[in-house]
């Protein structure tokens, strides 16, 4: 079993307990990177009693060798795309995709995902034109935040 998989096997109950999803776990770089989510949001408040529960588990079964930093937030406006749910989930928004050395066509898409399944991803272009993306293709892929008038009318400032 990967560190990755036993630091998740320990931190997704104490997720659930507190009634949040795992949305993602990354170890990279010494830093272990959780994001976690709710409907209707997660407050800070909850995010630091995570952080702690979190820090006082990993202590006691010390699953990472060597030295780590762990960073406890939410995915954000802007979410990471790294497995199938999250494309699945993200159908019907718009993403900008970074495709790994060696995909044939434009290494940078921008556009909506209209399909995912267990294999790739079909991202609509802003041409109108449908591109079928296998997952190990994807580099990097992320939602993007489209700023749109406010309840006011008027357009939101950035």
């Amino acid at each position: 079993m990967s560190t990755v998989d036993r630091v998740r096997q320990l931190v997704a109950p104490l997720v659930a307990d507190q009634a949040l999803e795992l949305y993602d776990l990354e170890l990279a770089g010494g830093v272990l990177r959780l994001l976690v989510d709710r409907d209707g949001g997660v407050d800070i408040d909850a995010i630091a009693q995570l952080s702690r529960t979190v820090s006082r588990t990993l202590d006691e079964h010390d699953p990472i060798a060597g030295h780590y930093t762990l960073e406890v937030s939410t995915p954000g406006l802007e979410r990471p795309l790294r497995t199938t749910d999250h494309f699945s989930r993200a159908i019907g928004t718009a993403v900008k995709v970074k495709t790994r050395p060696g995909t044939d066509g434009d290494r940078r898409l921008d556009g909506t995902i209209v399909g995912a399944d267990d294999r790739a991803v079909t991202i609509r272009l802003s041409d109108g034109t449908d591109r079928v993306l296998a997952y190990d293709d994807i580099e990097r892929a992320r939602t993007v935040f489209e700023w749109g008038p406010s309840n006011d009318g008027k357009k939101a400032k950035a």
